[in-house]
């Protein structure tokens, strides 16, 4: 019987026994470090320390930086000397002279830095070899001008450089020691094919050509070479090079397949024998990519020239999906290529996908934007009329090659690219209404079904695993419940290299040792006892005497662990994924239907049976959505019976009311969805209300009929507070409604239906609440009357209204005064008080009138010195006043 753990948990335990082990040998290395700080601190205190010599500050330029400063001054100042010597001054001199001259100060320069790197003197001998590197150039330039001035000058210039990129190369393969000769001898010798392929007349096509020839060799030296300057500049080389030559294939395939598809497989194999051979994954990955759009430019661009032009992308497409299975191939191919050619075949199929999507937007957007009348029979054609119809062979490929890869995103792709092609299955072919209408309607089924039921869709992906916890303080993982441990060990913990892991501990913070299975330290240092002789370090809290390390108190336990989120499961994102592509077919299927009437009332009506399964059958937010999407369905289908019965608009708001109505109902049973559908039958109700504004009648019926539903649905007791107070809401706009189309313009009409259940209202909360405040309980619903009948009072030019306010307020006043209610007394006074010098002071102005004029002024001053004498009694009598009222509710 064989009981060996399978490789994965084994894997597991060994590396949580590796993080424990090397927790506790870090934790016992920083005990031990403060144990020797604590032992030897007074010895190390009594020897004397050792004066600290000052730093010197530091130069703002090394010797060597200032060195390579002046030699590069010298060598260029060299180099401009010698060009100028050249241009200038050649023709001054002789034939013998200008040999002599050339072959002197080339030699010289070229053998200076053997003597100078035998002496040490590195830097300079590598400018003194630049400068003789520039002078074989301005040898070459006055060889040509001098004896071969008859050779064509791109030819010359081709040969000319094939022999210095060689000589270079030797010069600096001879002294290797020097850096610049041979990635100098590498740029010499991009030149020699282009040029030579320009010097023989050669067009774009042979130039690409010698370019790819010249990249090809780049990616040689790339590969077989050592020296690291020599590397990067084939590279850049090869880059350059390779670009143009890719481009100009890419360009060939276009106009003229058969000569660039050549260019481009050229291109191809030499990208991808550079990926196949590159040390490093990531260039594998970066020149395979290169590899895959040229490989796919060139077998498209020949499919291309002999299909017909409807199937130049599908043709495209099938050369990418052949590409992107290569990633199968497994270890045969190594992992950059694959990942390269695979991403490089993938964004070529989305390119394709973004080719076949006007038709889909075409079949999903195009019934929203109206261009004809609701039922008028007219039916307004898809916006890309004359799209090819091998859109949809792409997105059915693609669809197919993604159900085929066992992976969640693939799946849901392949779902997203289902709904594509039965939505844009209907534009490119050019199917006609019917055949349209049914189809979205068959959409929506299949996507809501999915929905509700995705499980076959998840045959043969992986279950998502349970995440481990994580401890907020660890580097480590726990893994989840009834996985197999072991217990700690007290042999350290060693890295893969065998020295011991010094790395960060994984079980708590930093100098704390962890506690072991019982709670006691897993090992003591020598000398010290279990209950802890010597004392803790300074950043570990004391312990108890007899307390072990994991002992409360100490701060030494292992942390909690921290759980994680669990993993989204697949059928419900791909259940998502299905219910958007229904729910936007739907909304397609609607508005599409609008052309017929017939057609609007059978789609509202299977849209609302859809909804209304997806509600019964679905779980929860898919279910919410579904029932709240199937009340508007409900109340398109009321809204289009009272057009198609020829209503005015404030009967069709009154049919509207059914829905709500029907809501409040439903609401009663349908516990899980109750709210959302109570929310939005209101929402429909509000809906109905604006229909009938037109009409104030009807608005008072609406509004009274909205009450009587809203007082219905306040008999169930988790909705009794916030319907109940709805419904009065609703019955007072129906009463003030109602007061207007009467014509009554009395306020006390309007406000005293409010006061009275408002007073009625804060009397009972007094009565449950003693200490409430007399402004909460009473003070809105008289200032609701009192407050607009004192402004009436003020315009009217009758006394019934004045006097009948005034005695209103005395009684309010009064029964402040006697129950020492604040909000009564004030709002009653001051009412009382404004309303009765409102009636005094017509009496007021004739009884001044006929007094004499220096009489106001004498009575006043009479009045100021009446206060000021009694200035500190009436102060006593308003901060008794205050008091007063400050203790009034």
């Amino acid at each position: 019987m064989d009981n060996s753990l399978p490789p994965a948990d084994e894997l597991m335990l060994v590396d949580r026994e590796l993080a424990r082990l090397e927790a506790r040998r870090t934790q016992l290395l920083t005990r031990r470090a403060w144990l020797v700080q604590v032992l030897y601190q007074p010895a190390r205190a009594a020897t004397p320390q050792r004066p600290v010599p000052p730093v010197a500050p530091a130069a703002d330029s090394t010797p060597r930086s200032a060195q390579n400063v002046l030699l590069t001054l010298g060598g260029t100042l060299l180099t401009i000397a010698a060009v100028a010597f050249t241009l200038v001054s050649w023709g001054s001199m002789g034939i013998g002279g200008r040999t002599a001259v050339l072959c002197a100060v080339t030699g010289a320069a070229l053998a200076a830095p053997v003597v100078l790197l035998r002496r040490g003197l590195a830097s300079t001998a590598e400018s003194v070899a630049v400068l003789g590197l520039v002078l074989t150039v301005l040898d070459a330039y006055a060889l040509h001008r001098v004896a071969l001035s008859d050779a064509d000058g791109l030819g010359y210039a081709a040969v000319a450089s094939a022999v210095l990129a060689g000589a270079w190369a030797a010069y600096g393969s001879a002294l290797p020691r020097l850096r610049v000769p041979l990635p100098a001898g590498v740029v010499a010798a991009q030149l020699p094919l282009p040029l030579g392929a320009l010097a023989a007349g050669g067009g774009a096509t042979a130039f690409a050509w010698a370019a790819l020839v010249t990249a090809a060799a780049d990616g040689a030296v790339v590969l077989w070479t050592r020296p690291l300057p020599v590397r990067i500049t084939a590279g850049a080389g090869a880059a350059v090079l390779g670009g143009w030559a890719l481009l100009t294939g890419g360009w060939l395939s276009l106009s003229s397949p058969w000569s660039g598809a050549p260019l481009l497989l050229a291109g191809a194999a030499v990208c991808l024998y550079a990926a196949w051979r590159a040390p490093v994954s990531a260039w594998a990955v970066a020149v395979s990519a290169v590899a895959g759009p040229a490989a796919v430019a060139a077998v498209g661009g020949l499919l291309r020239s002999v299909l017909p032009g409807d199937w130049a992308v599908p043709g495209y497409v099938l050369c990418a999906l052949l590409l992107v299975s290569v990633w199968r191939a497994g270890a045969r191919v190594p992992r950059g290529v694959r990942t390269g050619l695979a991403g490089a075949g993938a964004s070529t199929v989305a390119l394709g996908l973004a080719w076949a999507l006007p038709p889909v937007a075409a079949g999903a957007l195009g019934p929203l934007a109206r261009t004809t009348e609701v039922w008028s029979g007219e039916h307004a054609g898809p916006a890309p009329v004359a799209y090819p119809a091998t859109a949809t062979l792409v997105l059915a490929v693609v669809a197919a090659v993604l159900a085929s890869v066992p992976r969640l995103w693939a799946r849901c792709g392949a779902l997203v690219l289902v709904w594509a092609l039965l939505t844009a299955l209907p534009v490119a072919p050019g199917l006609p209404y019917a055949a349209t209408l049914a189809l979205q309607l068959l959409t929506t089924a299949a996507a809501l079904w999915i929905a509700v039921h995705p499980t076959p869709l998840t045959r043969g992906l992986p279950r998502p695993e349970t995440p481990p916890t994580t401890s907020p303080d660890a580097h480590t993982t726990t893994a989840p419940a009834g996985s197999p441990t072991t217990g700690p060990t007290d042999h350290p913990a060693t890295g893969s290299t065998g020295r011991p892991a010094t790395g960060p501990v994984a079980s708590g913070p930093v100098g704390r040792p962890a506690a072991g299975p019982t709670g006691a330290p897993a090992a003591a240092p020598a000398g010290q006892s279990a209950s802890g002789s010597v004392p803790p370090p300074p950043s570990v809290p004391p312990r108890a005497p007899g307390a072990g390390f994991g002992a409360p108190g100490t701060g030494w336990a292992p942390p909690r662990p921290r759980p994680q989120a669990p993993a989204a499961e697949p059928g419900s994102i791909l259940g998502w994924v299905a219910y958007a592509g229904g729910l936007v077919s739907a909304a397609g299927a609607v508005a599409l239907a609008l052309d017929v009437r017939g057609a609007t009332f059978l789609v509202l009506a299977a849209v609302l049976g859809l909804l209304t399964g997806v509600t019964v059958l679905g779980t929860g937010a898919r279910r919410t959505v579904s029932a709240c999407g199937a009340v508007l369905a409900a109340a398109g289908l009321a809204f289009a019976g009272a057009a198609a019965a020829g209503l005015e608009d404030h009967w069709a708001g009154l049919a509207l009311l059914l829905v709500p109505a029907a809501t409040a109902a439903v609401g009663a049973k349908a516990r899980p969805v109750a709210l959302p559908v109570e929310i939005t039958g209101a929402v429909v109700g509000l809906a109905a209300l604006g229909l009938t504004v037109s009409r104030p009648a009807f608005l008072a019926l609406a509004l009274a009929l909205g009450g009587v539903i809203a007082a219905a649905t306040a008999v169930r007791p988790e909705r009794r507070r916030f319907a109940s107070w709805t419904a009065a809401g609703l019955f007072l706009l129906a009463a003030w409604v109602r007061l207007g189309v009467w014509g009554v313009t009395t306020p006390e009409a309007y406000t005293l239906p409010v006061t009275v259940p408002a007073l009625v209202v804060g009397s009972l909360r007094r009565r449950r609440d003693p200490e409430a405040s007399s402004w909460t309980a009473y003070g809105p619903g008289l200032a609701v009357t009192l407050l607009p009948s004192l402004g009436a009072a003020w315009t009217d030019p009758e006394w019934v209204r004045p006097l009948v306010l005034g005695v209103a307020a005395l009684g309010v006043t009064l029964l402040g005064a006697r129950f020492r209610l604040q909000a009564l007394l004030l709002l009653g006074g001051t009412v009382l008080a404004l309303d009765g010098l409102h009636e005094l002071a017509p009496y007021v102005v004739q009884v001044v009138g006929a007094l004499p004029r220096w009489l106001p002024p004498a009575l006043a001053g009479l009045l100021l010195l009446a206060v000021g004498a009694t200035y500190e009694q009436r102060l006593r009598d308003a901060r008794r006043l205050r008091e007063r009222l400050a203790r009034m509710r």
